[in-house]
This record gives structure tokens, sequence and C-alpha cells, in this order.
């Protein structure tokens, strides 16, 4: 038999439900709010078939561009052949939510201002920039009482 060759092929993992989560969708998954210019991560419900997202787009992370009653616009990035071409799909609410990527971003903006704040207040200079972690500290091993053990393979003994 061939190939299939069908719109949902290759699915059966990539759209189950995930284990302990099936069953009713929560409320508030309808109450959340999203506007145009959100980061959101697409990600596929196989309990709602009804304005699904492709499964090339299951896992991406789009923009809004568009919000509607029970579903957004989503500007997605997809590699066709050697390309990367924005593509603008419709997805429903179910099968997005918002991303979590700029969180850490985000939290760091806001601890900057706060020390900013308090460096202004004292009259100091302050770096925002982070750096790097550098190598450890070197450091000599004593030799002592603490003797160099040897470290060779177990001489193999036949059982008869």
């Amino acid at each position: 038999m061939t190939n299939p060759k069908g719109y949902r092929r290759g699915t059966r993992d990539m759209f189950a439900r995930d284990y302990k989560k099936k069953g009713v969708e929560h409320l508030s998954t309808y109450l959340k709010t999203y506007k145009i210019g959100d980061i959101v991560d697409i990600k596929g419900c196989g309990a709602f078939q009804k304005g699904m997202p492709h499964k090339a787009y299951h896992g991406k992370t789009g923009r809004v561009f568009n919000v509607t009653k029970m579903a957004v616009g989503v500007v997605v990035n997809k590699r066709v052949k050697g390309k990367i071409l924005p593509k603008r799909i419709s997805v429903r609410i179910e099968h997005v939510k918002h991303s979590k990527c700029r969180k850490d971003f985000l939290d760091r903006v806001i601890d900057n201002d706060i020390k900013k704040k308090e460096a202004k207040a004292a009259n100091k200079s302050i770096l925002c920039k982070r750096f790097p972690v550098g190598p450890r500290g070197g450091h000599v091993v004593s030799t002592k009482d603490n003797e160099p053990q040897t470290i060779g393979p177990v001489p193999y003994e036949f059982i008869a």
C-alpha cells in the first residue's frame, strides 16, 4: 500500500491530547484576550477540528495581525525549499496560546528600571549589562595525603 497523502497524515501523536489533559476544554481558553501584535504559539488541539492549523504550523511562533470573534490571524514564517516565507493563517483560539518567549526579557527590563531608580536616588552609576560567566578559578591539587591511583582494565578470567 502506498503512503497516505491526507491533510492530517502523520499527526497521531502531534494532535493527541496530553495525559490527564483530555476532556472538556477549560473556559479560561476562551476568556483570554488577544491583541494585534501579540506573540503567540500555535499548537493544534485534536479535540477541536474546526479552525485547526495545518501540521506544518504546529509548534511555530507567530505574531497576531487580525482578531475575530472566535479566531485570530497569525503571521508565521514557513521554510519552503530555500526560502523563508511569511504566511498568514487563520487559527481558532483553541489552537493558540500566548508565547512566553519574551517573559525573561520583560522581567529583566522591570528589574533594571528598579535598579536604575535606586541608583539614581543614591547618586551612583550602575551597569545593567549582562556579562557571560567567566571560567572557574585554577587551583593546585596536593598529593601529600592523597596518593594518585592508577586505573586499568580488570583481567578476564575464564571459568570452566
